[in-house]
């Protein structure tokens, strides 16, 4: 941190620390560098300061004035006029509250910025050496490097000839950025698994355990008797990993037991007792087969297969994306957009997405920003072909007479559920036991070089609203078209989240967004309805916060459609400006469902043939408090401050394309419209 600062420079840390806890905090190498260049060395306790102005962990605007107050780039009291005027500029549309908020974050600044007067004795500090550690070379060599902002002193030979990085390495940083995380209240919880299933970090887990593990647990691994007959002998534990969490508070907020399960407490009165809990749950068996995996609480003890992400705290995208990978990540084919689903994907140098106790997981890659789809259609059609070869050495060596007849029923067993994900992988499994031992058949031998296609592939393009809507649509039409059995889902933030908000198709009428200063005149284009008009593209839209149930049924139906399927998932994002903050996501999702913002909705082609509507209503009709919901939300809200006579034309605009698509659509359910079934919570 302090490489390249000059003798006599200065340094400021952000800290809850008085002199004598900083002996013990800060390494001994950087106690040496302050007192050996003679720094001037301040502290503030920014995070103090920005909650008790309202700020919650924003703390940006308290460490500018700490800068130009000690830089002294411009005369001090000069220099915090103009830092408040450009605050007023920033803000002033948005909020006078949040104007005035940061205003005295400026003030209390300058009356909490203290110097730290250390010894002299900090210039020969000694240090502990540094423990062994177990972390994997790549990890301890290259990783740890580039995360320390090292990375180009990196030679060449550190790296692997083909460039390629390996998965499931940010549970390897451990950040602990978090102010607040959650504790968990065993008496009140209720054993939803929902907190789990809407943590965007995959932080907070639900885990099973047996007698004889509960034995071995390190104290403080409280567990209560699992609830159901089929877990009669295990007993339940929601465990939080304290140092991977964002602290946003969604698992809290949305927990629906009548006394709440999870609170919200300091990071630094939890982590000491709460990370050798982590790891000893870490090591307890992954029990995903006792409670049905396609639902609310069995999908949580699936392992998830994102992990850890560089999403922002309380991110909408990241819950939906480790909810597939929960369910179909063992055997997941990722297309992935450039945007921001990229960034908390894949950004160098750690992996989020990881593999399960027998090495199997997403095999992920992204491409450009505009052909997603067709990248993700090529790997499928590479697939395809290598399977239909396979199949072809199974139905000859079924035929053939010299193959052993062990072999044979299990090759017809393949054949004949080829496109079954379970049997393909039971069939594909046992042949994979059996064909080593002849490998000196030729035709057996050739058909064992091909045993990683045996299992089912499941093929998805993930990307954004700017990348579905808009400059990937032709691809998206192009593979939708095709009718081929490959699953789009798209996470709707309703804006170009990762390029700075600019306004896209996606984004509604009379929403502020770059490009659309004065909201946006045109309504949201409506691809649902586009991609409904093929007739045979599975279709729905869905919102985990509104109905985690009909979010269920949409990704188990998606995925078993043997053909082309969509799935439009509400996204908030930090572009929004919500105001109650990234911690009530959910509830957001909610709130745009009940007010009929964002309607539910599947539409199964597969129902046809049954003689059915394919089309269902999963909302309720709109509750008529729409107006509410944009006024809860800056981009809406700050029109009424700017150009209040066009907020009121464009969102009373937007209030009649609601309420008319909402008729629309139950017109096409044909009976007025269903309602969201409720979460079965019950104590």
């Amino acid at each position: 941190m302090l490489e390249g600062i000059k003798e006599g420079g200065t340094f400021v840390l952000n800290s809850p620390w008085t002199l004598a806890e900083m002996e013990d905090k800060l390494p001994a190498d950087m106690r040496r560098t302050i007192a050996a260049k003679k720094l001037k060395f301040y502290n503030i306790d920014a995070v103090k300061i920005a909650q008790q102005v309202g700020l919650g962990g924003r703390i940006n605007m308290i460490m500018q004035t700490a800068f130009f107050q000690l830089a002294r780039v411009l005369p001090v009291d000069q220099a915090i006029t103009a830092l408040k005027g450009e605050i007023q500029k920033l803000f002033g549309k948005k909020s006078e509250k949040i104007v005035a908020m940061n205003h005295a974050a400026v003030d209390a600044t300058v009356a909490n910025l203290v110097e730290v007067k250390y010894p002299a004795a900090w210039a020969q500090a000694g240090g502990k050496g540094r423990a062994t550690t177990t972390e994997p070379d790549w990890v301890r060599n290259v990783m740890r490097p580039i995360l320390a902002q090292q990375g180009d002193k990196l030679p060449v030979s550190k790296f692997t000839p083909d460039g390629i990085f390996p998965v499931a390495t940010t549970q390897y940083e451990k950040r602990g950025v978090a102010i607040s995380v959650p504790e968990w209240i065993m008496d009140n919880c209720i054993q939803c698994n929902q907190c789990a299933m809407v943590c965007p970090h995959a932080s907070i887990r639900p885990f099973l355990v047996t007698e004889a593990e509960l034995e071995k647990a390190p104290a403080g691994f409280e567990t209560k008797k699992a609830v159901g007959k089929e877990l009669k002998e295990y007993a339940f534990r929601i465990q939080v990993d304290t140092l991977d969490c964002m602290g946003c508070g969604n698992c809290a907020d949305i927990c629906p037991a009548k006394k709440k399960a999870l609170v919200m407490k300091p990071l630094e009165t939890q982590t000491q007792q709460q990370i050798p809990l982590w790891d000893y749950a870490m090591e307890l068996p992954v029990r995903d087969s006792l409670v049905g995996r396609f639902t609310v609480k069995g999908s949580q003890f699936c392992q998830p297969l994102l992990e850890f992400s560089g999403a922002c705290a309380g991110c909408g995208e990241t819950p939906y994306a480790k909810l597939v990978t929960q369910l179909y990540g063992d055997r997941m084919i990722i297309g992935n957009a450039t945007g921001c689903s990229s960034i908390w994907g894949g950004s160098a140098p750690s992996v989020p997405y990881c593999t399960n106790k027998d090495g199997h997981g997403p095999t992920w890659g992204n491409s450009l920003f505009e052909d997603s789809a067709e990248f993700t259609y090529g790997m499928f059609l590479g697939v395809l072909q290598q399977r239909r070869q396979l199949a072809e050495l199974a139905w000859k060596a079924v035929e053939q007479g010299d193959v052993p007849a062990e072999i044979k029923p299990l090759l017809q067993g393949w054949l004949d559920h080829m496109q079954d994900p379970q049997e393909s992988r039971k069939f594909g499994d046992q042949l994979k036991a059996v064909l080593p031992k002849h490998a000196g058949h030729p035709l057996l031998a050739e058909i064992q070089r091909l045993e990683k296609l045996f299992t089912k592939k499941s093929f998805w393009v993930f990307l954004g609203d700017g990348a579905a809507y808009d400059i990937g649509f032709g691809g998206i039409d192009h593979v939708m078209a095709a009718g081929e059995d490959i699953n789009v889902m798209v996470f709707d933030t309703e804006v170009y989240s990762n390029t700075g908000g600019q306004s896209s198709k996606a984004t509604p009428t009379g929403s502020v967004a770059k490009f659309a200063a004065s909201g946006k005149k045109t309504p949201k284009k409506d691809m649902g309805q586009m991609m409904m008009s093929y007739g045979y593209v599975y279709v729905a839209s869905v919102a985990m916060g509104a109905n985690k149930n009909q979010l269920m049924k949409a990704l188990t139906e998606a995925e078993a459609y043997p053909g082309p399927s969509l799935i439009l998932s509400y996204a908030p994002c930090i572009n929004q400006g919500i105001l109650v903050g990234m911690g009530k996501t959910q509830v957001e999702e909610d709130l745009a469902v009940k007010s009929g913002y964002w309607p539910l909705y599947r539409y199964n082609p597969q129902l046809v043939k049954e003689g059915k509507n394919p089309f269902i209503l999963d909302s309720k009709k709109p509750d008529g408090n729409l107006r509410q919901f944009l006024e809860g939300e800056i981009r809406y809200a700050s029109l009424k401050k700017t150009f209040p006579q066009e907020a009121e034309r464009l969102h009373a605009m937007l209030n009649e394309w609601v309420n008319t698509r909402y008729e629309h659509l139950a017109g096409m359910a044909g009976a007025g419209g269903g309602a969201p079934e409720p979460e079965k919570t019950a104590e």
